[in-house]
């Protein structure tokens, strides 16, 4: 049986070098969400050398478009994005510093040789687990771009938010290789 592995954030190299695909991970800290409409004003704004309204460098972005939070929670359901719909934006961020993104599905090849590149890691989470994932977040602000609505990006401090190892620092790629070729996930 697989150990899950502990990631405090931010990042710190050295445990991220250690994750191998289909490795399980508990994430804590502060990430950032972000999906589509928020990373193309990120890249135009770091392509016109403007400030950006998060930091990238070490960091976390989970695609993620959080529902409306019920009295007395941070944060509503929040379950991962398709991650395709970020691949023509990826590679400029992880050239910028981000190590972590969080999502679900496949990733183009563009993504996995700036993920190697970069020394970053493309973490999943499972699909249908929103209210689950959910618990998981302690804290939840607007950080900017309100007007994008769910799309705006938000600083949420997580707790031990469960995810599965993807592509590794190396560019390993989990959807690249049959079930039958990566360690057995524990019950």
């Amino acid at each position: 049986m697989s150990k899950i592995k502990l990631i405090e954030l931010p990042a710190q190299q050295e445990q991220l070098d250690e994750l191998t695909i289909g490795e399980l991970v508990h994430l804590s800290g502060v990430i950032y969400t972000a999906r589509d409409a928020a990373h193309k004003r990120l890249v135009n704004q770091l392509k016109a050398g403007q400030p950006l309204p998060i930091p990238l460098k070490n960091q976390a972005i989970f695609y993620v478009g959080p529902s409306p939070a019920k009295p007395g929670r941070g944060i509503g359901s929040c379950g991962p994005t398709t991650s395709g719909r970020m691949d023509s934006y990826a590679p400029l961020l992880l050239d910028a510093g981000l190590k972590i993104m969080i999502g679900k599905g496949q990733r183009s090849a563009e993504v996995i040789a700036a993920t190697k590149r970069n020394k970053a890691v493309y973490l999943v989470g499972i699909g249908g687990a929103a209210a689950l994932i959910s618990q998981t977040v302690k804290a939840a602000e607007l950080v900017d771009y309100a007007d994008l609505g769910t799309e705006a990006i938000h600083r949420l401090t997580v707790e031990k938010m469960p995810l599965i190892v993807a592509i590794d620092t190396k560019g390993n790629d989990l959807f690249a290789v049959g079930p039958q070729q990566y360690r057995t996930l524990p019950d």
